[in-house]
């Protein structure tokens, strides 16, 4: 470590560097994977590899899988930099040393992998059963160790766990076919598997694919619409958080550009990304700049407050950087990203936001979707939905998406549920993938309905 400090400061001396930063990366992960009752994956890897970044008005990056190429890579990244023509300004900020980690209280280093495996055939097994077609159980872990240092004199090493389990089934009758699935994660150890209730994970997932099978095709047209928690959180992640990422903003590509302090939203509304939260999928200590994590308010009883920034988009936006610089691995440079995501609660409770509908929908999940921050779109597949009618619950649809106006739609939310969970962990992709939370309440607003097929 002191010869390659040695080298980075040589190095920067030589091509006139004004500001460099190294990760040193170590992840150690577990994959088992099964496919209809076979192994298809069983796999223990370790891999270790560094990443520079040199700025000189401009950033230059290089990354290597081999500790005996750093050299090479340091002062690749230098020459890119003192080569690239840039007039940009970032944060420099203060000089860190910190050594911080997230512990788990069952390291998944300690579990066998037979143990893992076991796992993975019980859950398997439990999916398996008449009409089920298809089944699927991965089970993933991994423990990051990362030394971060740069040319300011920062020295940062951080250890952060992960798992994530997740069911699958797809099943068939009258030559109809649908697909459920239930993912679980966090920054933990073996003790978030040893949580799952797997007898009951199982048959929830199997039996939310046999009633979708015959459910009814949605209606079309504008509705009220009530969110439940997990779909509050894809559409506040997808449709306003990314619109809330600084780089977006810097790039033209935000409907929210130039909008702090406007209100944009109901009053009332208050969404937060917070890395910070114990055990969440999208948690961390210090992102991969150096910039200690910290909870953002986004929106402030309905006013947009902030921006998600990174060392360069703060300083050229004048704002407190605010620690979501993030990459994939040591092989890329990080980028302005998310967290965990959420909506705070309201005080309504569900039944009385049923009470609010007359002719409407109840939509459940995350079935993926796009959204276009720029032009301020979006459309989204729920998992399932119902018919509520005149505040009741009725018929079961299936193949259902929610589309509108990001800002219209936030301008509609008539009611603010007092249930808000934060458990929906997923991987975020923006030309890298990084782990990602996100959540809320349930939440009433209007919004348009359709069939997804």
């Amino acid at each position: 470590m002191e010869r390659i400090i040695r080298t980075a400061e040589s190095l920067a001396r030589r091509y006139g560097v004004l500001y460099y930063e190294i990760r040193i990366t170590e992840v150690g992960a577990t994959q088992v994977v099964m496919e209809n009752g076979q192994l298809e994956e069983l796999s223990l890897n370790t891999e270790v590899g560094i990443g520079v970044r040199a700025f000189n008005g401009a950033w230059g990056f290089s990354s290597a899988n081999d500790m005996g190429r750093a050299e090479k890579a340091i002062e690749t990244a230098m020459k890119i930099a003192k080569l690239s023509k840039g007039n940009s300004r970032i944060y420099l900020g203060d000089l860190v040393v910190d050594r911080a980690e997230l512990e788990a209280k069952k390291p998944v280093a300690d579990v066998d992998i037979g143990d893992k495996l076991a796992l993975v055939k019980e859950a398997s097994s439990l999916l398996d059963g008449n009409k089920i077609v298809s089944r699927s159980v991965r089970y993933g872990d991994g423990v990051k160790r990362q030394i971060y240092f740069n040319s300011l004199g920062s020295e940062i090493e951080t250890v952060v766990p992960r798992v994530s389990f997740v069911l699958s089934v797809t099943a068939k009758e009258s030559g109809s076919m649908q697909t459920y699935w239930k993912s679980f994660g966090g920054t933990a150890g073996w003790e978030l598997v040893e949580g799952i209730d797997l007898p009951h994970g199982t048959e929830f997932v199997k039996e939310k694919a046999f009633s979708l099978l015959h459910a009814q095709a949605p209606p079309s047209g504008t509705f009220d619409v009530v969110m439940d928690p997990e779909l509050t959180g894809v559409f506040i992640h997808e449709a306003l958080g990314h619109a809330c990422e600084a780089d977006s903003v810097k790039n033209g590509d935000s409907i929210l550009a130039g909008k702090l302090g406007e209100r944009i939203a109901v009053e009332g509304l208050n969404v937060v990304d917070d890395p910070t939260l114990p055990g969440k999928f999208g948690s961390y200590i210090y992102d991969d700049e150096g910039i200690r994590a910290k909870r953002v308010d986004l929106i402030k009883d309905g006013v947009l407050v902030n921006y998600l920034t990174d060392r360069e988009t703060s300083a050229l936006l004048d704002l407190e950087p605010n620690g979501h610089g993030r990459a994939q691995s040591y092989a890329y440079q990080p980028l302005v990203r998310m967290g965990n995501t959420y909506v705070e609660p309201g005080d309504w409770s569900f039944d009385e936001m049923l009470e609010e509908v007359k002719n409407g929908l109840y939509m459940i999940g995350d079935k993926g979707g796009q959204v276009d921050t720029a032009g301020g779109t979006f459309t989204f597949g729920a998992k399932e939905g119902y018919i509520i009618e005149k505040g009741e619950i009725k018929a079961h649809v299936k193949d259902v998406a929610l589309s509108g106006k990001i800002l219209e739609v936030l301008g509609n939310i008539r009611a603010i549920g007092d249930d808000t969970r934060i458990e929906f962990p997923g991987y975020c992709g923006k030309g890298q993938v990084v782990p990602v939370d996100d959540g809320g309440p349930h939440v009433l607003t209007r919004a348009l309905v359709g069939g997804t097929r």
